[in-house]
């Protein structure tokens, strides 16, 4: 009966609101019998049912959670020598979502972090891994693969560039024609395929086994697990983490770890931090016996149908994600080892794909149903790392399903970010603080994000993505001015900001998200979305559809003038009786004994001298402009930084200044101020017709040299003005109040339009910084990344007796020598760079592409990545010059030349304004 109920589900779905009240009636009839039940032993070895009598009266670290990321990080945190741990479970290990999870494994990912993270995972779980090897408990792993499935040419192309990316990152797949997909999994349907990527290595893991191996280590290493024990409250003192209250006792610690998946925002509220997930009910279905399925055939991912199907003994476990997942608002505490029943008229969109692929499920039934809570997250990816209201809370939650597979990996990380306070790979991608915090409790943003980000969680991932949901949190006061002239925005830590522009200036609004009509009636979808039109063309791996339009922003910027809407940078102002000490030990470049008016470019490590943030630093006196009004008798350090990691620097500076006890604050200021940048050989020209004719030498470059601030008279208004740039050209940053932005613009624009100066956005911006070698943080200048390494060694004062944070492994760095280098590559083939292609030096693999773009003054593409000395000897310049490179990218190997200094103007003669 299952089976007649399965074949008929297509049919009486596609017939409308009569089919549905069929399709009801056959759900009540045919699946009554169906048993919700994970198919695989749930109960953790040493487990227990009873309850604490007591628990420790403190602990240098307390993780709250017993699932997958909770025992993995107590486990990781002893393997590091912390031993007074206490792991509290408030009912059983496992008996959250982890013990209903998929289980599955996939190796390739579309980035090298990720791949680390899955690959510690790996060497955990397999069989004879490092947890079989110290604990004798198996985590179940099954080797069997994975095959991805292509239906269309651009989800192919996906693929081959995750093929490419694992030639460097060490996992072997082999790109399939649909003959060859069949051949190693006989059972599916190839007739709509145009490909796959079989990866050898993938597989799966049974959780409870994982948490038992997870749990056993870590009580070997002295941890201690307390089970049936709910957390009832969180103290603080003075902003920091101060105990947890239990039935059992109050726990003394300084530092908590909330690793509590779909309860983790209800434990934040606890310590009054926001924790932005929310939990849908997930599912899939367990097949019966499937004639002819074999040990060695993989799991399926079909993307395209949005659709997985995994191997689970002789049968399939087959799941997916839909356009319209159920809200679940409140999961009761005592949710433990429980499922739900399965709602068919959501699950069984599925169920075509999943027949359309394996054609004899149809015929099978089903042996069982999975239902459950999950998390899930504005971005898909992890929360974690330490929160920026409570001195000591970490967050390892919102795994989005994939918690089994990132356990092993971001479990270590979080034992290191506890330890050592900060991670060993750049892990910004999960960090808290890529959300600024100003919104990380709207309900609307959550929802939306997060709705969308399940929905789509099986779409391509475009290099020039953007969402839809969650949209206008953080505005620039020239917004309406900007779409009014063809302005096409993205957003950057909720900042709105011009990508480009177009042509004809036609107006692209961003509307409010419609969740892609999945809700309809309520709300209803949009009859038309000329924003999500213009997104979609841009969706591509070939030359976007925007190329043009950059490429004309681009050359206007180097022969006359562009213009910037730069609200999103962010702007922190540092002040105290310790803020000169403060800053000199924070900087890697020299900060002191410079006079006021003075702007400094430079890094920010740790103690390892890995690259925390790179920023530019300005000692200022611009009385009158808000938040940075300020005079010579009180030193005022104004911090401009990136518009994506505004949140994550303000985070360390904090944190940095609280650990060596400064006497300092810092403000953030980044939506009190509005930024214009003017670029361009005719900036000084633009300039000095809007200021007072007595003051227009104040332009020149004796009285205002590069790398300077002043407060200036721009068309009326009081604007503290960088000369600094980030695209290489003569050119000015212009701060003020942001209810000066819209005057002080126009009046840019009624004397720059005649010059040719004209509106720029920021992929402009990305392609004339990568011709003149600037870096960009996280991608090619990253959190395991050191200035030396990246070429920045002349931000960094090693020469001098003032110490700075990270100083000490510099210098044993830069004595021992680099064994890796940054390095700027063109391709003369008119074909784009996107990233993670893979670079062959002399044959061999030495790294990848981390940044790309098209520079259009060169009419080629440019690549930054590192040159990788695999056996450990110096990569000085002849080692990485004197040698033959290609690119590969989407599976062509391409000639590519190499340099290491500035591939335009690497006098930097423009930015002197020699032209």
């Amino acid at each position: 009966i299952n089976a007649e109920y399965m074949g008929r589900i297509g049919m009486l779905r596609s017939i409308g609101a009569f089919g549905r009240r069929v399709h009801r009636a056959w759900t009540a009839r045919c699946c009554s019998g169906i048993a919700a039940a994970a198919p695989y032993n749930c109960a953790v070895e040493g487990s227990t049912k009873e309850k604490p009598t007591h628990v420790p009266a403190s602990a240098d670290v307390v993780i709250i959670g017993g699932g997958a990321i909770g025992t993995s990080t107590a486990y990781h945190l002893a393997k590091l020598g912390v031993r007074n741990i206490v792991l509290l479970e408030g009912n059983q290990l496992s008996s959250g979502t982890t013990h209903h999870s998929a289980g599955l494994l996939w190796r390739l990912r579309p980035s090298d972090v990720e791949v680390e993270l899955n690959g510690r995972t790996w060497d955990l779980a397999r069989t004879d891994g490092e947890l079989e090897r110290e604990t004798g408990i198996s985590a179940g792993w099954n080797g069997n693969g994975g095959l991805f499935i292509a239906s269309t040419r651009e989800r192919l192309e996906e693929y081959r560039r995750l093929n490419t990316f694992g030639k460097y990152v060490g996992i072997p797949s082999e790109v399939l024609t649909p003959r060859e997909a069949r051949d190693v999994h006989p059972l599916i349907a190839t007739d709509d395929m145009v490909g796959a990527l079989y990866s050898p290595l993938d597989g799966t893991i049974e959780p409870a086994g994982l948490v038992a191996a997870y749990t056993k280590g870590a009580r070997l290493g002295g941890a201690t697990v307390v089970e049936n024990c709910p957390v009832t409250g969180i103290a603080t003192q003075a902003g920091a983490v101060h105990g947890v209250r239990t039935p059992f006792g109050f726990i003394r610690t300084n530092i908590i770890v909330n690793c509590a998946g779909v309860w983790a925002r209800k434990v934040g509220a606890l310590a009054g931090v926001n924790v932005p997930l929310l939990t849908y009910r997930h599912a899939y279905v367990v097949t019966k016996k499937v004639p002819g399925l074999e040990v060695g055939h993989p799991n399926i991912r079909d993307h395209d149908g949005s659709v997985y199907l995994k191997k689970q003994g002789e049968a399939l476990s087959i799941g997916g994600y839909e356009m319209n997942p159920i809200l679940w608002e409140n999961v009761p505490d005592n949710f433990a080892f429980s499922l739900v029943d399965l709602d068919w008229d959501v699950f069984s969109a599925h169920l075509q794909n999943h027949f359309k692929r394996v054609p004899s499920l149809e015929k099978i039934g089903l042996q069982s149903t999975v239902c459950g809570p999950e998390s899930f997250t504005p971005d898909h990816k992890p929360l974690m790392g330490p929160v920026p209201e409570l001195k000591g809370f970490f967050l390892g939650c919102g795994f989005n399903s994939g918690g089994i597979m990132l356990s092993g990996g971001c479990g270590e990380q979080l034992a290191h970010w506890v330890r050592d306070g900060h991670p060993i790979h750049d892990m910004f991608s999960y960090d808290i603080t890529r959300f600024h915090n100003s919104y990380t409790n709207n309900d609307r943003w959550i929802t939306e994000r997060s709705h969308e980000s399940y929905a789509r969680n099986y779409a391509i991932v475009w290099p020039n993505d953007e969402p839809l949901a969650g949209r206008g949190l953080r505005k620039s006061p020239l917004q309406p001015v900007l779409q009014a002239q063809g302005a096409v925005y993205g957003e950057k830590l909720g900042n709105e900001r011009p990508n480009y522009f177009t042509a004809d200036g036609s107006k692209v609004a961003v509307p409010a998200y419609d969740y892609y009509g999945a809700y309809a009636p309520s709300p209803p979808k949009h009859a038309e979305n000329l924003y999500a039109h213009r997104l979609e063309q841009d969706y591509t791996f070939g030359f976007p559809w925007s190329h043009d339009a950059v490429g004309r922003e681009h050359i206007a910027t180097r022969t006359t003038a562009g213009v910037f809407d730069q609200q999103g940078l962010g702007k922190l102002v540092v002040t105290g009786r310790d803020a000169p000490a403060a800053m000199e030990w924070l900087c890697t470049n020299k900060i002191g004994g410079k006079p006021p008016g003075a702007t400094t470019y430079t890094a920010l490590c740790n103690r390892f001298g890995r690259t925390e943030a790179d920023l530019t630093v300005s000692q200022i006196e611009w009385p009158g402009i808000g938040p940075v009004s300020s005079s010579a008798k009180s030193p005022m350090f104004y911090v401009a930084t990136s518009s994506a990691s505004g949140q994550h620097d303000l985070s360390w500076m904090r944190r940095v200044f609280d650990t060596y006890k400064f006497d300092v604050s810092v403000h953030d200021a980044s939506d009190d101020l509005s930024v214009i940048g003017l670029m361009g050989r005719r900036s000084r020209d633009i300039l000095r017709a809007l200021m007072p004719q007595s003051a227009a030498h104040t332009l020149d470059d004796a009285a205002f040299p590069f790398s300077t601030n002043r407060l200036l008279e721009i068309a009326g208004r009081r604007v503290g003005a960088i000369r600094i740039t980030y695209v290489g050209e003569l050119g000015w940053e212009l701060h003020m109040a942001r209810d000066d932005a819209q005057h002080v613009y126009e009046a840019i624009m009624h004397v720059g339009g005649p010059l040719g100066a004209v509106n720029a956005g920021y992929r402009a911006i990305n392609s004339l910084s990568m011709e003149k070698g600037y870096r960009h943080w996280h991608s090619d200048l990253r959190a395991d990344d050191t200035p030396l390494e990246n070429g920045l060694a002349f931000v960094c004062k090693l020469a001098s007796p003032i110490d700075f944070l990270g100083k000490e492994a510099l210098l044993k760095q830069k004595a021992k020598g680099l064994t890796r280098r940054l390095a700027y590559f063109t391709i003369d083939e008119l074909v784009p760079l996107w990233g993670l292609e893979t670079v062959y030096r002399n044959g061999e693999t030495c790294g990848f592409i981390r940044r790309a773009a098209f520079g259009h003054s060169l009419g080629k593409s440019i690549g930054f990545g590192y040159v990788n000395r695999g056996d450990n000897g110096i990569a000085d310049n002849d080692y990485v010059l004197k040698a033959e490179y290609e690119i590969e990218s989407f599976g062509r190997r391409l000639p590519a030349k190499v340099s290491l200094q500035a591939l335009f103007d690497p006098k930097n003669e423009r930015i002197k304004g020699n032209y």
